[in-house]
């Protein structure tokens, strides 16, 4: 069975919406987008090429879809990024496009949950999802994702969309590897381990 890693950028407080520019994601009538842009260095960019290099295929929302596909195409040849982008498989979910033309892509129609749990029951390597908001809601509502990566920036936006929203799935997760860049961003990667463990804390129970 393949594993599937969710990739995303966050707040300090939960905000995964807009991170690469002003107009990325206007929707409610956001307006910080770009937040993620000021802290960008080499060590955030080893991480991500790190992760990367280990999937065997993309999952992609639409609108993360249009947004790879209008740039890394045009990637030059010895960019690692884009030719690991340009040639590895693509599965986009969407119900409003008809086709898409990005190499190696394959559009998913219909049920996008009961699609990606067969997707997973397939042979292969590590899918991943990268940004695509609204489909990771999706599948964390059908308990589809097996790790998370969260790269949490320090800024506070106080609105926009969550990461864990209305219809998280209670669970359990390990902390399986973690860094920090020298400008401040949390790497994280947690394991989904299975249900979510209960207790009680006080001087009466021993555990203080």
């Amino acid at each position: 069975m393949r594993k599937l890693m969710v990739t995303m950028f966050v707040t300090l407080d939960g905000v995964m919406q807009g991170p690469g520019g002003p107009d990325e994601d206007r929707d409610g009538g956001f307006e910080h987008g770009g937040w993620t842009v000021p802290h960008f260095d080499e060590d955030l960019m080893r991480v991500m090429a790190a992760i990367v290099d280990r999937g065997a295929a993309l999952l992609l929302g639409r609108r993360t879809y249009d947004i790879f596909a209008a740039s890394w195409p045009l990637a030059p040849a010895d960019d690692p990024f884009g030719a690991k982008l340009n040639s590895m498989p693509k599965y986009v979910a969407s119900r409003t496009l008809s086709s898409v033309t990005w190499q190696n892509s394959t559009l998913l129609t219909g049920d996008v949950a009961k699609a990606v749990a067969e997707l997973k029951q397939g042979e292969g390597g590590e899918i991943q999802v990268h940004g695509s908001g609204d489909l990771v809601q999706t599948l964390i509502e059908h308990d589809l994702v097996d790790e998370f990566h969260l790269l949490v920036f320090p800024v506070l936006l106080g609105s926009g969309k969550r990461l864990f929203a209305h219809g998280t799935v209670p669970a359990g997760l390990r902390l399986t590897n973690s860094t920090t860049s020298g400008r401040g961003v949390i790497a994280a990667t947690y394991e989904r381990t299975g249900t979510v463990a209960y207790g009680a804390m006080g001087p009466e129970t021993g555990n203080w």
